[in-house]
């Protein structure tokens, strides 16, 4: 018998007017059936100065999320460089090259995707979805970006995470959302 697959998120980071703003869904999945409705998923670190979100298993995003705190701390702050340490850990590490999970970090500066595969990408466009419903969030995200200017930060992540739970199963609409001052905004 296989293991059953926990499906456990959708997170949305954007930056938009002078803000990033990481929102999550509440759902954990295991197999079909809904286990928790009410998860938190994005948290500030650092002092409320990092944002951060996980998509995949929980134990395994926590682990990865304690080893950036500790890289974070190393690196006085750097979310860039807490990250590309993180990403050699994670691809030289037997143990952690097992993990499966995503971590999405922002901070005043960068918004970063860490994947498994030794990934650190910064996005283009400001935009980064993760989990099941990650795609569909930041289509969405993206179009409200282009098409709905007079929409504040908070209501495109909020708007893009809503479309993915009426698209995605393993996504709900008990959405959290934590935001931060973008460096454009604090000069």
């Amino acid at each position: 018998m296989g293991r059953v697959k926990v499906r456990a998120t959708t997170i949305l980071c954007v930056r938009h007017e002078g803000r990033v703003v990481m929102g999550g869904d509440g759902q954990v999945t295991v197999g079909n059936t809904v286990m928790k409705g009410d998860a938190r998923k994005v948290r500030l670190i650092y002092g409320g100065k990092v944002l951060t979100g996980f998509a995949g298993g929980a134990a395994d995003a926590f682990a990865l999320l304690d080893r950036f705190e500790a890289r974070l701390e190393e690196a006085n702050g750097r979310v860039r460089k807490a990250a590309v340490e993180l990403a050699k850990d994670w691809r030289t590490d037997r143990a952690l090259r097992r993990l499966e999970a995503m971590i999405a970090v922002a901070d005043a500066e960068v918004s970063l995707l860490l994947s498994g595969s030794g990934d650190v990408i910064e996005p283009t466009d400001g935009v980064i979805g993760i989990g099941s419903g990650g795609s569909f969030a930041s289509s969405a995200a993206k179009a409200l970006l282009r098409h709905a200017s007079q929409l504040s930060c908070e209501e495109i992540v909020r708007a893009g995470l809503e479309v993915a739970g009426e698209v995605c199963i393993y996504t709900n609409g008990n959405v959290h959302l934590e935001s931060l001052k973008s460096l454009e905004a604090i000069q």
